[in-house]
């Protein structure tokens, strides 16, 4: 279960007011103070620190447009505005008006400015695979030059604490989303910006860029309202844009992989986090794979991760009706088998009894007609809820997982031997390598951390023909009823051997001393290209490591004030979610994540290699 950006969630549930003349102040003190000023410290609900930091327009935006938007019926705009102001204690933000003129591009710029076969990362994983390991060629980047990188250039996103979109780079243009529901086209060398499109909420996948059959470029990317989007690359006009789920708490969050002039992508929900209050029929979500035409957007085939429709159970103690199975969302960018025509998906914990066993697993669906060949299953009996961490455990479903779901993409590898498997890193501490020619047969398990709800390895790893390389979470909080960040507990960066899973080396966590808001937890995704390995953390270090001796090469500490190229105030934070990208000699990284209690930021950063 990955709800990293479900930072107002909580707060709408309780927070509605039963009339409209009762105040902000009122509503919280009657149905907020029991999350969000909570001191045990499993409560996901963001705590008061956290909400005011956030913008009033980022919170409005949740409760009027976001994924919580049907939750709001009936809510008057003066009823959200008093919410948003407050627990952010702001009021409504002039328009940003000069966000998106500011940096603007040369009017006569247009085209792609480098061909599009040369250098790019292309969507999540940077290949088909997911892989997020970048070839030499593509990278530009050698070993020897990466204690030399120096920031070109500072993008700051607008009315958002929360960078966690991945951006990717083709032809020389960079398109990234943003928590600002917008997604731009930026030059990849200067910064300047050349279209901006809004969207219909935010958007936190990565980008995938493929050709139309009409002699256009296109790129595809999904929002926190399952819709996905075809949009025009070199003008930002919209193609088409296809709704994959009518579910209220359906989200796409997994970037779609294109393949042959098909879209797939990845349902996810966080119907675990609505489905907690006793009032609601918990569950009726259930995580789906859609494919669909690149060309017009219409859905070839849509297949469900549990097969099984939800019906109802059993009702709880309050008389509510309860429903199963559900859940088994797909949180992360589907990968494509070329050679057996298959797609590998990775899966959530189940949300109700009765827990369903294709959750927390890896599922392999036919390309062609989307029936699920094989599922290999790591963690039985997972159901989960955000409620089984509160007080009131009403919705708690009685077979209670520990929420080791898989929040990255499986590895398609293959080793110098000629073995393929596909391998992956679960939010249980354990590494798993299985054999994708033989039904996803087991044919190792590594434990790298102890695991937990936030813990073990979160969005991404990255693999050669040789390592796979997984960076560890592990995140605590302190036990002293505050809920803030535990400054030693967590992190550490390891490198596996693909052949038997062994421990190749690894890196001892770096703690955060004295600094606020900080964790040693390493939960973003990490990226690989030949012989260095990059990790950023909740500390807001990004870090690179020599893959032959795990030596330190390079560290930045992103969380500080930025001059941007669009005149938007940044600042950097800590980083979760996205990994770093390496293309034609240069490092793109996003920095700030407020979610439990990180350093928020809303910046993408740009690095080149400087002189010796």
């Amino acid at each position: 279960m990955k709800i990293h950006a479900a930072t107002v969630v909580l707060l709408i549930w309780f927070c509605f007011p039963a009339a409209a003349q009762q105040t902000g102040a009122a509503l919280y003190a009657q149905r907020c103070v029991q999350c969000h000023d909570s001191s045990n410290k499993d409560i996901r609900a963001p705590s008061r620190t956290v909400l005011k930091s956030k913008s009033f327009d980022e919170v409005l935006s949740a409760i009027t447009t976001g994924t919580m938007a049907s939750f709001a019926q009936g809510l008057t705009n003066d009823e959200r505005t008093a919410i948003a102001s407050l627990v952010t204690g702001k009021v409504a933000e002039a328009p940003h008006a000069t966000a998106d003129k500011s940096g603007q591009c040369a009017q006569n710029e247009a085209g792609f400015p480098q061909a599009i076969d040369g250098p790019q990362w292309n969507g999540w994983g940077a290949d088909l695979n997911n892989s997020r390991f970048q070839l030499a060629a593509m990278a530009g980047i050698a070993p020897d030059q990466v204690s030399r990188l120096r920031l070109k250039w500072a993008f700051g996103f607008p009315l958002t604490t929360n960078a966690n979109a991945q951006p990717t780079v083709v032809g020389g243009l960079l398109f990234v989303g943003g928590g600002d529901s917008k997604v731009r086209a930026l030059d990849a060398k200067s910064g300047c910006t050349r279209w901006a499109l809004p969207t219909e909420a935010a958007v936190r996948t990565a980008i995938s860029f493929a050709p139309l059959d009409n002699d256009q470029f296109a790129i595809f990317f999904g929002d926190v309202r399952a819709n996905v989007y075809a949009v025009n690359a070199m003008t930002g006009a919209l193609i088409w844009k296809s709704k994959v789920d009518d579910h209220p708490a359906a989200r796409v969050t997994g970037s779609p992989t294109v393949y042959s002039g098909v879209v797939y992508v990845g349902v996810s929900s966080i119907e675990e986090v609505t489905g907690s209050r006793p009032t609601y029929q918990c569950c009726t979500f259930r995580g789906s794979v859609v494919a669909l035409k690149a060309e017009t957007g219409a859905q070839i085939w849509k297949a469900y991760t549990i097969p099984e429709a939800p019906h109802p159970t059993k009702s709880n103690a309050i008389g509510t009706q309860l429903f199963g199975p559900a859940g088994a969302s797909v949180w992360s960018a589907p990968t494509i088998d070329v050679q057996r025509k298959a797609l590998y998906v990775a899966t959530s914990n189940s949300y109700s009894d009765p827990a369903t066993d294709t959750s927390d697993a890896i599922l392999a669906f036919d390309l062609a007609t989307g029936r699920m060949i094989w599922h290999q299953q790591a963690t039985p009996m997972d159901s989960f809820v955000v409620a089984c961490l509160g007080t009131d455990q009403t919705n708690c479903p009685e077979d209670r997982g520990p929420d080791h779901d898989f929040g990255q993409s499986p590895i398609l590898v293959s080793l110098r031997n000629g073995q393929r498997e596909l391998v992956i890193g679960q939010k249980s501490g354990v590494v798993h390598a299985l054999d994708p020619d033989q039904e996803g047969k087991i044919l190792w398990q590594t434990r790298i951390g102890k695991g937990g709800p936030l813990g073990g390895t979160e969005w991404g790893s990255a693999a050669d023909q040789d390592r796979i390389y997984v960076a560890n979470s592990d995140v605590r909080f302190l036990r002293d009823g505050t809920r803030r960040l535990d400054s030693n507990e967590g992190g550490g960066l390891f490198a596996l051997d693909l052949a038997t899973g062994k421990i190749a080396f690894q890196v001892a966590p770096v703690a955060c001393g004295d600094r606020s808001q900080c964790s040693p937890a390493l939960s973003a995704a990490i990226t690989l290209i030949p012989g260095v390995v990059f990790s950023g953390g909740v500390s807001g270090y990004l870090r690179a490591y020599a893959t032959d001796d795990a030596r330190l090469l390079w560290e930045i500490d992103t969380a500080r004030d930025y001059t941007t190229v669009n005149g938007v105030l940044a600042h950097g934070g800590a980083m979760d979610g996205p990994g770093p990208i390496v293309v034609n000699g240069m490092l793109y990284v996003n920095s700030g994540y407020s979610q439990w209690g990180g350093l928020p930021g809303n910046v993408l950063l740009a690095f080149e290699v400087g002189n010796p």
